[in-house]
């Protein structure tokens, strides 16, 4: 669950980190707000969920899927069986 989340993160802060190289290389500070306009907000955003999405898309394609019925948790002879596919 942790390194979904990480990655999911990763995905959205992306496009302002590459924005804010590149305020850095047209010699503004990217730690001021007057540098980052509304408009390039608006479009950092927008790319960032939208890469967000696609990594689900692609997550949700490629991931392994574990077919059969799920047996449950149970007691057999005085043991806890853990659950598994069958």
């Amino acid at each position: 669950m942790g390194r979904s989340l990480a990655e999911t993160i990763a995905l959205f802060v992306a496009p302002f980190l590459i924005y804010a190289l590149f305020l850095t290389f047209r010699a503004r500070h990217p730690l001021v707000l007057g540098s980052w306009s509304r408009g390039a907000l608006f479009w950092l955003t927008l790319g960032g969920l939208l890469l967000v999405i696609g990594g689900f898309i692609a997550a949700g394609l490629h991931e392994e899927r574990i077919g059969g019925a799920y047996v449950p948790a149970h007691m057999e002879d005085g043991r806890l069986t853990p659950g598994y596919f069958k």
